[in-house]
C-alpha cells in the first residue's frame, strides 16, 4: 500500500553544516572546498587578532551576504591546551593578511558554543560569511598545522616568512593560563547534590508512610 505520511514530531530540525576536516595527504592537489572572498589590506598596517568581549556578538562580525572567510577559536583561559595554542594562533593574521581572524571565550559566550558544537576546547571553525564551513581537527595545534589547514580548505598560500614570535607569546590571545571558575561545572555538582538531598528525604519520608515501618523504628 501508498507509504504513510512522515510524523511530524519525529522529524529532526536542520542544523547549519559544519563538515570536518579531512586529513588526507592529497587534499593540497585538490581544488580548494571553500572559496574565500579576500579582502582588501589596503591602508591596514598591523594585522592582528580580535578578542570578543562578553557583550559583543559573534554573528555581528560575520556577514552572511558575503563570501569573506574567518577563522574562529573557541577557547578558556584556564585551559592549558587553548594556552598552548594562542602563540600559533596570535601569529595567523600575518600568515593569512586578506582573512580575518577571531576569539572567544566559550563560557562567556555559551549560547554559540551549544549552537556550532563546540563543546570541548579550544575549538576552530571556519565561516564563510555566517555559516560555518569546516572544523580545524588536529591534535597538533602549531602554526605549520593551521597554515595547512587553511590552505587545504581556501587554496590560500600563507606568507612564507611568518614565524611566531616572542611579541605572540605575550598576546592578544594570553598563553598564561588563568585562574577561573566553572560555572557549568560547578552548577551542574550543586544540582546533583541536590537532587540526592531530595532523593534522600523522599525516601525517607515515603519510608514512615509504610504500614509497620513505625513500629520497626519503636523497637
Amino acid at each position: 500500500g501508498p507509504a504513510a505520511p512522515p510524523d511530524p514530531a519525529l522529524e529532526q530540525p536542520v542544523l547549519e553544516p559544519v563538515l570536518p576536516e579531512e586529513q588526507n595527504g592529497t587534499d593540497s592537489a585538490k581544488a580548494p572546498k571553500v572559496t574565500c572572498e579576500e579582502r582588501n589590506t589596503t591602508g591596514i598596517e598591523r594585522f592582528t587578532l580580535q578578542i570578543l568581549n562578553v557583550s559583543q556578538d559573534l554573528m555581528e562580525f560575520l556577514n552572511p551576504n558575503s563570501s569573506d572567510c574567518t577563522l574562529v577559536l573557541f577557547y578558556t583561559p584556564w585551559c592549558r591546551f587553548s594556552a598552548s595554542l594562542a602563540p600559533h594562533f596570535n601569529s595567523l593574521p600575518r600568515a593569512f593578511p586578506t582573512l580575518r581572524f577571531l576569539a572567544l571565550d566559550a563560557s562567556q559566550h555559551s549560547s554559540l558554543s551549544t549552537r556550532f558544537g563546540t563543546v570541548a576546547v579550544p575549538n576552530i571553525l571556519l565561516f564563510q560569511g555566517a555559516k560555518p564551513m569546516a572544523r580545524f581537527n588536529h591534535t597538533d595545534r602549531t602554526l605549520e598545522t593551521l597554515k595547512d589547514f587553511i590552505f587545504n580548505q581556501t587554496g590560500i598560500e600563507a606568507k612564507s616568512d611568518v614565524a611566531v614570535t616572542q611579541e605572540d607569546w605575550e598576546g592578544p590571545l594570553p598563553s598564561v593560563l588563568t585562574k577561573g571558575i566553572d560555572w557549568l561545572l560547578l552548577f551542574s555538582v550543586l544540582f546533583l547534590a541536590s537532587f540526592v538531598l531530595y532523593a534522600t528525604l523522599r525516601t525517607e519520608s515515603i519510608r514512615w508512610l509504610i504500614p509497620g515501618q513505625e513500629h520497626e523504628h519503636q523497637e
